[in-house]
């Protein structure tokens, strides 16, 4: 008898009668209920959130900025929370929050504190606090609405963060641009100063030129004025031997005049007498004519240097108020000047004068030496004028005396004016050094403000915004995925259709005899007798997991990369779990079933088909390296997700190593059962 008939004949026996067939389609479906219902109501609980009661208690009462501006940022929270539909939100206060959440009306609530927009705002006076978010949960209502409650909480912050952190970075860099504008103006300021140093330093040169050269004429005036001086004391000693002259000439005449007896002879010698004097007389007039000359030739000099010297401030860049003070000093000097002229000039006509008189003397004497008889009148009118000549003598001998002390003070005062003059020198270079070193200060400034306003951001709006942006959420995540599950239940379908598929295998020996009695009594080849006997229920298998793949990818709608490479990996994993639970139950009969439920669990909670297996108890590290579901659920993971297959081939291999293990222990129960004992015939359990 081969294996197939033997399969036949089992099959035959399964489907005598119609419970028989509606006990085989049953157990055909079991994997389909438990797996696609599992899934079903697993599907997309994530997208189902917003059916959730949740609670929202807003208690901020906001804040005031320094600027004035109300900040009040719980509200738009809350507002915000219940337009996402994250969650069913209902804005409440506290205590309906609190009893809410105790009787379960809602799964957790999330209270925005009182302090909440101040402390969010206190970084603005440097006196940083953490905004805190509050939430109450229950456990007692549902330990996984905590979770997600925390994740939601994390989401809120880090969105309040972002938000408060893209302000800051706004108003900072708002800050730039003020920082920048007012530099900019402060570079200007300081281009613009520099400017009007260089055009100062200039004008400054321009008054050190002219302050020299006043210097200069200021020391030629000077020196003048000392020439002038002792001039005018050489014509006053002249004016002195003048007055003495004419002192005299008063007194001897009178004597003439009563001394008319030896009028001949003393008339010639008065005639001789006076031609001397006439000559001598001429001589002083044309010295004082001399004197007078050169008097007015220094007043008119001193009048031509004036405006000469203020056609020269003004070209050196003196302003007019400076030029009316240097000649408002200069017309102080020359006034002496002036004053000693006019009595030099009126003593000089009285020069003349005198010498016009004199001659006229000499005259009147030669004629009184020809003409005794007029020798009276002559010598009355001598006397007269020699008494004229002795009174203007001695006014000029006053006026020259008085010229003499002006001419002194003119020098004295030229000295004085000279080292006034040095002064002002000394300090319009000190002036010209101090302006060179504030240029050079001006230039380092206004360097310093175009080289630190180039340095200084100046964002636009645009800028601001896209800096500000970045700056509040500084790290995107970028989810590239090499293998991608569309949803949860998608997520959690490998291993599901695992497990289903071991239950199917499980509850198949409910039905199905591990081994054929017929062909043990005939003595069959032990591997056709447990070959025949795992064909049928593997048969069934392949069926349930056909099934079961059809229901969760038509009726669920969750799709495979790989739809017939997956379809066939859940044959060959049915196969392999038949094998499994064929070969217990060949060797151990009800007991076997029994550790078939037992492995299944061990594989529940060691294979990570939700949490990663590393996330297991780690004695429980062995059993997921060594159990077959761990191989299937990755193997299914990776023909419907798609992404590497690089463990597919491992997982084949370890399937396979499985299914010859289980086939070949089959083959040894078959062996060892062609012996009937005792307990065979009547067994203490029976399943």
């Amino acid at each position: 008898m081969t294996a197939l008939r033997m399969a036949l004949s089992e099959l035959r026996r399964l489907t005598a009668g119609r419970l028989p067939k509606l006990a085989v389609i049953a157990l055909l479906l079991v994997p389909v209920l438990y797996g696609g219902l599992y899934l079903y109501a697993n599907h997309d609980p994530y997208g189902r959130l917003n059916r959730i009661p949740t609670a929202v208690v807003v208690e901020d009462t906001g804040t005031t900025l320094a600027t004035g501006e109300k900040l009040n940022v719980g509200p738009q929270v809350a507002d915000e929370l219940v337009k996402s539909k994250s969650f069913d939100w209902h804005q409440v206060d506290r205590a309906d929050a609190m009893a809410g959440v105790a009787d379960g009306t809602y799964e957790f609530a999330l209270v925005l504190p009182k302090s909440f927009s101040a402390d969010l705002a206190s970084s603005a006076d440097f006196t940083p606090r953490q905004a805190q978010l509050e939430l109450l949960t229950n456990d007692a209502n549902n330990y996984i609405a905590h979770t997600i409650a925390n994740q939601v909480v994390a989401q809120v912050t880090k969105a309040v963060a972002s938000e408060v952190s893209e302000t800051a970075a706004s108003q900072l860099l708002a800050g730039f641009n003020t920082i920048h504008q007012q530099v900019s103006s402060a570079a200007a300021g300081a281009a613009k100063l520099e400017t009007g140093l260089t055009s100062a330093a200039t004008g400054v040169g321009k008054l050190q030129t002219g302050a020299s050269q006043l210097n200069t004429a200021q020391k030629q005036l000077s020196a003048g004025a000392t020439t002038l001086a002792t001039g005018v004391g050489q014509a006053s000693q002249g004016a002195n031997s003048l007055a003495a002259g004419a002192s005299t000439l008063d007194s001897g005449l009178g004597t003439l005049k009563r001394s008319t007896a030896a009028l001949p002879k003393q008339t010639r010698t008065l005639a001789s007498g006076a031609d001397q004097v006439a000559d001598g007389n001429e001589q002083v007039a044309a010295a004082g004519q001399e004197v007078a000359t050169a008097s007015s030739t220094l007043v008119e000099d001193l009048s031509t240097l004036d405006a000469g010297l203020a056609q020269r401030l003004k070209a050196r860049g003196f302003s007019q108020s400076q030029i009316n003070e240097v000649l408002a000093e200069t017309a102080k000097l020359r006034a002496p000047v002036v004053r000693a002229n006019t009595k030099v000039q009126s003593t000089s006509k009285q020069l003349n004068q005198l010498a016009v008189g004199a001659r006229k003397v000499s005259d009147g004497a030669a004629a009184l030496a020809d003409a005794t008889p007029a020798l009276t009148r002559g010598i009355s009118s001598a006397a007269t004028g020699a008494h004229q000549l002795n009174t203007g003598a001695g006014k000029l001998k006053t006026g020259l005396g008085s010229l003499q002390t002006g001419a002194q003070q003119l020098a004295a005062g030229e000295k004085q004016a000279v080292v006034g003059q040095g002064q002002l020198l000394t300090g319009v270079n000190s002036l010209a050094t101090g302006m060179g070193q504030l240029k050079a200060g001006a230039t380092q400034l206004s360097t310093g403000l175009a080289n630190g306003l180039k340095q200084i951001p100046n964002p636009s709006a645009a800028q601001r915004k896209a800096v500000a942006q970045t700056l509040g959420a500084p790290v995107t995540l970028q989810n590239v995925s090499q293998a991608t599950a569309d949803s949860y239940g998608a997520g959690l379908a490998p291993f599901f259709l695992s497990l289903a598929c071991w239950i199917g295998a499980y509850v198949l020996f409910l039905l199905v005899r591990p081994l054929s009695p017929r062909a043990l009594a005939a003595l069959q080849s032990p591997f056709r007798v447990a070959l025949g006997g795992w064909l049928v229920p593997a048969l069934f298998g392949a069926i349930q997991a056909t099934l079961l793949f059809v229901a969760v990818v038509i009726g669920l709608g969750i799709h495979a990369v790989h739809p017939w490479l997956t379809v066939g990996f859940l044959i060959l994993t049915s196969f392999t779990f038949v094998a499994i639970l064929h070969a217990l139950s060949a060797w151990f009969g009800a007991i076997g079933k029994f550790l078939g439920l037992v492995l299944m669990v061990v594989q529940l909670v060691s294979a990570g088909g939700t949490f990663p297996w590393q996330t297991i108890p780690q004695p429980l590290y062995f059993f997921h390296h060594v159990l077959p579901m761990s191989y299937a659920i990755d193997g299914v993971r990776h023909l419907m997700y798609g992404g590497p297959g690089t463990s597919l081939g491992r997982d084949l291999l370890a399937l396979a190593a499985w299914f010859a293990i289980a086939l070949a222990a089959s083959t040894l129960a078959a062996r060892n059962q062609r012996v009937w004992p005792a307990k065979k015939l009547q067994p203490e359990l029976a399943l």
